[in-house]
Parts: structure tokens; C-alpha cells; sequence
């Protein structure tokens, strides 16, 4: 009787998920049940997909594996047999009613949590930058710029880097996302609540902020955003962008998942938007002008980089 098998009743049972030494596959697949099982050994070679690569640090020190482990939490997952009721009842998330309340307040209380989310999203935002400033030079003239929502302060750094010209950044995020931030040279850390104030600036920038609140609670974020900017200055705001028809394409696929990510645990009514959409928000909010400038390439764990998409939308104001 072989390793791999063991005796019920007199008969012989193989053991559900054994592994097979390379001997006993060649008697499987050769017919004469040879082999040389040594010289196949010593020619065998493994290496890793191009997603298992975006899990092991490279030589810059990024890595995706933080944002993977970021969403696979048990916290998290055990949101996701109650996702149906989200659509039932859109009035609260499966995540709260899950731990009794919202997720952002909930990582608050979670130090590892938090910790393990802002390395998620440090080791996002840098690619994302990077693809960011590869293709848009809207920054020219700003000197004050505010990064909403910018956790320890990643994008700010590589913006700063690469635009000597702007003189200060704030990072702007929650007070315990802050309170935690690494100092950073020319930016402040500023602790608030971009649903109160937000400071006067030359230029705003935010990335994937629109897409987990309400629409009326977006309306508020861009009225605030509105009052903070001085005549003729702008927003600059990074979001996914939906297709006016939905597609069989891997790009609406993955756009409509983040939407279900987004329902599923940060915000039943929260949402992906089509273009149309950005424009109807940010002329409802006082913002008269908007262009979408480029398209983003950004890949995220797939081999193509068509994948992911990401619009830069600026919105003018109204006397630039």
C-alpha cells in the first residue's frame, strides 16, 4: 500500500489532497510506468505569475501583499454573507451590522487595523502616483496644495518631488490616521473633517474619495471643497470612472466590484459615477467647468495593464 492511500474495510482509499512524490506521477503518466524521477527533479524550475510578483517587495520596496491582507481581514470578511442586505436595506452596511458600527470608526479602535491599512494604501498610492505624473501637468502654479484624504502623506512626498515649485503640502486625513503619519520635508499633517472645513488653498487633490459616500454627502464634501478655494484655483480629484453601459470588459468588471466593495463596507449608498454624473455633482456645487484630462492606466494584481482605469478630473473655477 503506497504513502498516499490507507485501508477502510479491507479496501484501499487514496487520502483526499495528498500530494504525489515525482516517482509516483510518472507511474501515473507514463505508460510503460518508468521514468528517471532524479533527472526530472533536476530540471524542474518554478517561478512566480506576474500576480504572485506583485505580492513579494521589489527592489524599491513596494509591495501589494499589505493591500490584499488589508481586505482579507476576518473583520472584513465577515461582512460578506450579508452583502444581500445591503441591497435590501441600503439604510446601513453589512459591515455595521456586522460589528455594530461603521468601518472607519471601527479601524479607529484597531491600531493593528489601521496601521495595516495606511501600508495598504502607501503601497498603492505610489505606483498610482507614479502613473499620475507620468501623464498630467496640471500642478504648474499651484504653491499651496492639500492632499484629502492622504494618510501618511505618500502622494504628497512623490508630488513635492517632482513639482519643486509648489512650497507647502497638507495632508489632510482623519486625526488618528495622521497622528500616526512620518514627517515628511515642505508638509504638514492636518488632523479635521473635510465634512466641516477645509483649508484655503491653491489646489485640492483627492484620490477615491467621491466613491464611498452618498451623493448628498458628496455634495457636502464639494461645497466645502468650493468655499476652500480661492478664485480661479482648482480640484483635482482622482476617481474611478464608470462606463455609460456596463461591458463584459476585465475594466467595468473590476470597477463594478470596487462598487460592490464599496456597499459591502463603507457605504450602502455609496457609488462608482460616470462622467456625466462627476459633471452634474460638481456643477450642482458651484464648480462651472470640468474637463476629464486623461485616462490613467493603473494595474492592480492583473497582467494587462488596460485593466484599471483611472480619470483626472479638474474642476475650474469661475474665473480662471
Amino acid at each position: 500500500m503506497e504513502d498516499n492511500e490507507c485501508r477502510d474495510g479491507g479496501k484501499k482509499v487514496r487520502l483526499a489532497n495528498t500530494p504525489l512524490s515525482t516517482s509516483q506521477i510518472l507511474t501515473r503518466i507514463l505508460p510503460s510506468g518508468g521514468g528517471d524521477a532524479k533527472n526530472l527533479q533536476r530540471k524542474r524550475k518554478y517561478s512566480l505569475t506576474k500576480i504572485g510578483k506583485s505580492l513579494v517587495t521589489d527592489a524599491e520596496g513596494l509591495s501589494y501583499a499589505p493591500y490584499v491582507l488589508q481586505h482579507h481581514q476576518d473583520a472584513l470578511m465577515s461582512a460578506w454573507p450579508l452583502v444581500h442586505e445591503a441591497v435590501l436595506d441600503p439604510t446601513i452596511e453589512p459591515f455595521a451590522k456586522v460589528h455594530g458600527e461603521p468601518a472607519y470608526s471601527y479601524y479607529g479602535k484597531k491600531p493593528k487595523m489601521n496601521g495595516l491599512m495606511r501600508k495598504a494604501m502607501s503601497r498603492v498610492f505610489v505606483p498610482f502616483m507614479t502613473s499620475v505624473l507620468d501623464g498630467y501637468d496640471g500642478f504648474k502654479g499651484v504653491k499651496r496644495l492639500v492632499d484629502v484624504g492622504g494618510s501618511a502623506g505618500d502622494c504628497l512626498r512623490i508630488i513635492l518631488q517632482k513639482h519643486c515649485f509648489i512650497c507647502e503640502g497638507i495632508n489632510f486625513d482623519l486625526p488618528e490616521v495622521v497622528a500616526k503619519a512620518p514627517s515628511i520635508p515642505e508638509v504638514t499633517h492636518i488632523g479635521g473633517d473635510m465634512f466641516k472645513s477645509i483649508h484655503v488653498v491653491d489646489a485640492i487633490f483627492m484620490k477615491w474619495v467621491l466613491t464611498t459616500w452618498t451623493d448628498d454627502e458628496c455634495k457636502l464634501i464639494m461645497e466645502n471643497y468650493y468655499k476652500a478655494l480661492l478664485a480661479g484655483r482648482k480640484l483635482i480629484a482622482c476617481e474611478p470612472v464608470l462606463p455609460d453601459d456596463s461591458n463584459e470588459s476585465q475594466r467595468t468588471r473590476a470597477l463594478l466590484e470596487g462598487d460592490i466593495f464599496v456597499m459591502t463596507i463603507y457605504r450602502a449608498k455609496g457609488k462608482h459615477k460616470t462622467e456625466q454624473e462627476f459633471k452634474q455633482l460638481g456643477f450642482s456645487t458651484g464648480f462651472p467647468h470640468l474637463r476629464a484630462f486623461i485616462s490613467i492606466i493603473f494595474t492592480l494584481f492583473l497582467s494587462s495593464k488596460s485593466n484599471f482605469s483611472f480619470w483626472i478630473l479638474e474642476r475650474l473655477g469661475e474665473y480662471l
